[in-house]
């Protein structure tokens, strides 16, 4: 496997950044209750990485050093700013939902990680890959978790009911999906990622801790 395509593959499996480095966790617990929120912050997080590192790598020679993580804030804080306007353009609703955690992605600690310990040493190409790996890995934990969640805690995915009609009382009887609201808490994401790095580890045994 060649350099570059490992870049892009890493981070998908052995060298995930929530189940492997455990970054990122913060919005993998607060907005994975719906399918969409997650699947529009992943492609918020993978349009700032993949920009981001792009931006880094071209300025890595004209950054001084002392002041490198105050150029890496503006970037990022210019990107996602972009990325905010754009969601209450288009998709207001759903800025509403994600919230304070759009802004959030400023401090996300993949993305300034990334800046910190690849864009800056590495070239544009490779640092573009690097990004969008690392974001890739973030967004594939996220989308599975929102998966999940939503599917089991609303009985629905995307916001289209999959899980049969919503309960239905009848004499002694309940028939239909009832709906398991314990699936909507944040502390049930935590489960849902742990099962997930339960489940890596148990693939490969290398990922284990001494």
């Amino acid at each position: 496997m060649g350099k570059d395509s490992r870049l892009i593959l890493d981070p998908l499996t052995d060298n995930n950044p929530i189940t492997i480095q455990v970054l990122g966790i913060c919005s993998a617990l607060a907005i994975t209750a719906e399918l969409e929120a997650s699947i529009v912050m992943s492609i918020s997080v993978l349009f700032v990485m993949g920009v981001g590192n792009v931006v880094i790598s071209l300025m890595r020679n004209i950054i001084p050093s002392k002041i490198r993580i105050i150029a890496q804030l503006i970037v990022v804080a210019t990107l996602v700013i972009i990325v905010d306007l754009v969601l209450k353009a288009f998709a207001y609703e759903l800025s509403k939902t994600l919230s304070v955690f759009v802004g959030l992605i400023i401090t996300n600690c993949i993305i300034m990680g990334r800046f910190e310990a690849f864009a800056l040493g590495n070239g544009p190409w490779r640092s573009f890959l690097d990004g969008i790996g690392n974001a890739l890995g973030y967004g594939i934990i996220l989308v599975i978790v929102g998966f999940f969640r939503e599917l089991l805690g609303s009985g629905t995915l995307l916001g289209i009911q999959v899980l049969g009609d919503p309960i239905e009382k009848t004499g002694l009887y309940s028939i239909g999906y009832e709906n398991n609201g314990f699936m909507l808490l944040s502390p049930m994401a935590l489960i849902v990622v742990g099962i997930i790095i339960w489940i890596q580890r148990t693939r490969n045994k290398d990922l284990i801790e001494d």
